[in-house]
């Protein structure tokens, strides 16, 4: 199976989608001549033309509102943000108008729309490019949202995304798009609202996704050398929440962790501790731990970047916590 990075694996579903469906495009800041500000679109604008792979001003919340006007009448708009960050000028036209046209129209209007983009620490970049938002996106009925850690899952979860009926957010972290990883060729789909069981394990479950996975997988290897066995749950989908295979996880190992890089009030964890805790109550046997980022905006300097963020031994602090091992 072929090797690709994960902005490779990106730039492929693009292309298929587009191959496959004369109604898809791309628009966002520097997407065409200049490639993606982070490659992700590279070579599509000599492949599919202009009228395809459209250059679009700084105006987030013009091209953002633009597209779902276009997906109203047919077209699949694939709409990058240059970051999340970027975004958040676009939130009117994507929580307001594209996440309720169907809701609002009766079911007489479709969004078929995939506003995706980088997400999370960009690495020294500080506070306003280094926010994981997926909490934010979320929180809205009428949208679907995808945080995708591996590139096989980039490219299944895109084009389920581009093939979709309802608006889909796509967080891509900042951090992977040089990440390697097997891909499948051709016809690979991810099915959204589905999550995955990346490693086996019996004593404790840990809950991620997004960049955070590696950390989670580091974490667990190192366990596994103290006789700890650590399963890792990737959710690749935020909303909907795939609540039987979280539950299905928890009721094996009976304890749990959740790794986020956002800030912990009112972030994803918080919706999956709810969930085990109402619906698993009794097989816990220790109360679940989270791990996220620092209540603080992000810094500039390397030191205080890597302070803020979960890492492994934050992780394996709070499984050793669950377990009421040394250190806890």
């Amino acid at each position: 199976m072929p090797e690709l990075m994960y902005r490779e694996a990106l730039n492929q579903a693009l292309a298929e989608e587009m191959e496959r469906d004369a109604n898809v495009f791309l628009i966002g800041e520097e997407v065409g001549r200049y490639n993606g500000a982070f490659k992700v679109s590279q070579g599509l604008l000599d492949r599919f033309g202009s009228a395809r792979i459209i250059d679009a001003p700084i105006s987030e919340l013009g091209f953002a509102g633009m597209s779902a006007g276009a997906a109203m009448v047919g077209l699949r708009p694939v709409v990058e943000m240059m970051t999340w960050n970027f975004a958040i000028l676009a939130m009117d036209q994507i929580v307001n108008n594209a996440a309720k046209l169907r809701h609002m129209s009766g079911g007489q209007l479709r969004c078929p729309i995939v506003f995706r983009g980088p997400g999370g620490a960009g690495g020294r970049l500080s506070s306003q490019h280094s926010q994981a938002l997926e909490a934010n996106y979320a929180h809205f009925p009428g949208l679907k949202v995808i945080a995708p850690a591996t590139p096989a899952d980039a490219k299944g979860l895109l084009k389920s995304a581009i093939r979709d009926e309802n608006p889909v957010i796509m967080f891509e972290g900042e951090r992977l798009y040089a990440v390697k990883g097997e891909v499948p060729e051709g016809e690979h789909i991810v099915p959204i609202g589905k999550a995955d069981v990346k490693r086996e394990g019996t004593d404790v479950t840990l809950i991620t996704w997004s960049r955070m996975y590696y950390f989670c997988m580091e974490a667990a290897e190192a366990l596994a050398k103290e006789g700890i066995s650590v399963e890792v749950l990737d959710l690749r989908t935020l909303r909907p929440l795939d609540e039987e295979a979280i539950l299905a996880s928890v009721r094996k190992t009976n304890r749990a962790v959740i790794c986020e890089e956002g800030w912990a009030l009112a972030g994803i964890g918080a919706s999956v501790v709810d969930l085990i805790q109402s619906k698993a109550f009794d097989d816990l046997d220790a109360p679940v731990a989270r791990v996220t980022g620092l209540d603080v905006n992000m810094s500039y300097a390397a030191n205080l970047e890597n302070a803020t963020q979960p890492d492994a031994p934050k992780i394996i602090a709070a499984v050793k916590k669950v377990l009421y091992r040394e250190g806890a």
